[in-house]
């Protein structure tokens, strides 16, 4: 058999979809397979493909946020307008939020040779595209990319808190954005009715003073009807959850909010949700107040919007206590071509307004932030300095109450040492900093990555995982179900997640902490925060906001995986023979030489021991990311 026929592939992820990681990896596993990649990135829409198909012999879409029917709406009419395209189409990610056939049968209608709407593995796309490069008649010769060029960053907002003059000048452009804006304009309204409302930020705390404070456990659950977002609701509070969270829907996420209303029509006509998560801005103001007039448990929103301002006023008028997201977190791992000095600004204006409603009506809304970033490989470091940063940020605009999040990475002594690091030095920083008495409360996420297919392998994942929340100390964990690898889970999935980590969270009184290990961790974790933060305040001159948007373009500050254009993309992470994620490649971290020997010892052990021996890091990383999904692991945690 002679060795398979070069071509040229133009891939990438298209709409609102964020998911980065996937295809970074393909992108190298087709190079290293030797075919030319053009490389899109995230977040394309569908004439930027047409426009590199001419060129092309394979164009390969990604969507894992399940809306590519809305994405593909005017792939026929684009086919006719471009008669001279004949490339192979593919599509593969999580391509639906219903029935995986369904979107199979109507994407081959349409004129795709290859639909895979759900996880596939690299070896089986490899696969393809050697057969279908075989059969082309007319191959396209192979061009290298364009070199990408250089974005400039941009201006940062100042550190100062903005006044109530600024937030009244910019509210009636938000509130005027969308219809259901005008439901939120009356502040004092609103905070009468947030006053009532069950607290987001009381429920973290003990209920008497000799008690410890609660190990909260949390589901996320959003659907496009109110009705029966507020039934999911319903169940899992009956179920056993503490606190509950809209998940914003990704079509809100990005601002679109005619093509979400149009989403809902399409779900009341099927009688089922065609969207993966609650369109919260289009329900407005009043629907909100029904559902936690029936639900009564503490609520948040939890979303990844572009601009979030219309969101958090919709959020806050209508009840919700808790508003998760920041201007790194809900930036850096989520969009391909959105400055950091524009979310900053946006992200100042949430938190002043979370702010205004403290200082002037006493109403505390908590404001949590996305430590997960993008959710695989991710050194806890660079995770706890983003949640500081944003801490930081938000005290500065007024706000009362943070909860800083972590996304469990996989071996125990290091997941239970980050977050007793991040709880430390959140009230260390925000003290020094002259805010003594902010609330820091600490969020344990149940693995983000890829999940194990096979259910006894993601039951038992989801219990180990409840037990490391617990046993590190967090405040809230937040839920896994059974069936992440497979669908969208239903309510009765979430309801089983609740029951899982509720035995697991019991199980950790059995459970001994390898006590030297974790402070063998918390030692390395102090070094690397306390570098890379002054490496950001050095780069701002004291200016925390100019410090983000500089270090990010300098590489002092680099998120693995991430889409974004202002992120450098240098950092590689990996594992080593533990388990523990670990820097395979610094990049422009300004880590002291101790520090990079350290990361370097242990990625070397790692080689050493590695089996079948790896011939790029690309294909450490690789192993590292699929090994959770395909089931190559003994028991979780990595180092049980």
């Amino acid at each position: 058999m002679g060795l398979p026929t070069p071509g040229t592939i133009v891939l990438g992820g298209i709409g609102a979809d964020a998911h980065s990681v996937g295809l970074t990896l393909l992108k190298h596993a087709i190079t290293e397979a030797g075919h030319v990649v053009h490389f899109m990135g995230t977040q394309n829409n569908l004439d930027d493909f047409f426009r590199r198909a001419a060129d092309a012999d394979i164009v390969m879409i990604s969507c894992m946020d399940g809306h590519l029917r809305h994405y593909l709406k005017r792939f026929p009419d684009l086919v006719l307008k471009c008669p001279g395209i004949d490339a192979f189409w593919y599509a593969g990610g999580n391509l639906d939020v219903g029935s995986s056939e369904r979107i199979r049968a109507e994407a081959r209608r349409m004129g795709f040779r290859r639909v895979f709407p759900t996880y596939v593995d690299i070896p089986t796309v490899l696969t393809a595209l050697a057969e279908d490069l075989t059969i082309r008649p007319h191959a396209v010769r192979g061009r290298p990319a364009a070199p990408a060029e250089p974005v400039h960053p941009g201006t940062a907002p100042p550190d100062q808190r903005l006044t109530v003059a600024d937030l009244e000048r910019q509210r009636p452009g938000v509130l005027e954005s969308w219809p259901t804006g005008a439901g939120a304009r009356n502040l004092e309204d609103n905070a009468a009715f947030l006053l009532r409302q069950p607290s987001f930020a009381h429920a973290h705390l003990p209920r008497a003073r000799a008690q410890r404070p609660p190990f909260l456990v949390q589901p996320r659950s959003g659907v496009a009807l109110a009705a029966k977002q507020r039934a999911a609701f319903v169940a899992l509070r009956r179920a056993g959850a503490d606190v509950l969270s809209y998940q914003i829907d990704s079509l809100t996420r990005n601002n679109d909010y005619r093509q979400a209303s149009d989403a809902i029509a399409e779900s009341v006509e099927r009688r089922a949700s065609a969207l993966n998560g609650f369109p919260m801005v289009n329900h407005g103001v009043d629907a909100l107040r029904q559902i936690i007039a029936e639900v009564r448990t503490p609520l948040q929103t939890r979303h990844s919007t572009r601009d979030p301002r219309l969101l958090a006023e919709i959020s806050c008028a209508g009840g919700v206590t808790g508003f998760e997201g920041g201007a790194i977190t809900y930036n850096i791992p989520y969009f391909k071509d959105y400055s950091l000095a524009q979310s900053l600004r946006r992200w100042q204006y949430v938190d002043r307004l979370v702010g205004l409603y403290r200082e002037k009506f006493g109403v505390v809304i908590d404001r949590e932030f996305f430590g997960t970033l993008t959710a695989v490989l991710v050194p806890p470091s660079l995770a706890i300095v983003v949640n500081l940063i944003e801490a930081m940020l938000a005290a500065s605009q007024g706000v009362g109450s943070v909860s800083l999040g972590y996304a469990e990475q996989g071996n125990r002594s290091q997941d239970i040492a980050a977050i007793r690091v991040l709880s430390e030095l959140g009230q260390k920083y925000l003290a020094n900093l002259g805010y003594p008495g902010i609330q820091v409360n600490t969020v344990f996420h149940q693995h983000m990555a890829a999940f194990p297919a096979d259910r006894a392998r993601a039951t038992q994942l989801i219990m180990a995982s409840a037990a490391t929340g617990r046993l590190s100390g967090a405040s809230r964990l937040i839920v896994k179900t059974p069936v992440e690898a497979t669908t969208i889970p239903s309510v009765t999935d979430n309801q089983e997640g609740l029951q899982l980590s509720r035995t697991g969270a019991i199980e950790a009184d059995g459970i001994e902490v390898d006590e030297r290990t974790v402070r063998e961790e918390t030692t390395v974790l102090r070094a690397e925060v306390d570098q890379i933060l002054e490496s950001v305040l050095l780069a701002g001159d004291g200016s925390l906001t100019d410090g983000v948007v500089k270090a990010f373009a300098l590489g002092y500050l680099d998120v693995p995986f991430s889409p974004s254009v202002y992120n450098r993309g240098e950092v590689l992470t990996a594992r080593d023979v533990s388990g523990a994620v670990r820097y395979l490649n610094t990049g422009r971290l300004r880590f002291s030489s101790d520090v990079v020997e350290f990361h370097r010892s242990r990625m070397s052990e790692r080689r050493r021991t590695e089996q079948p021996p790896v011939r790029s890091e690309w294909q450490l990383v690789e192993r590292d990311v699929l090994r959770v999904p395909s089931g190559r692991y003994r028991r979780w945690p990595l180092d049980g």
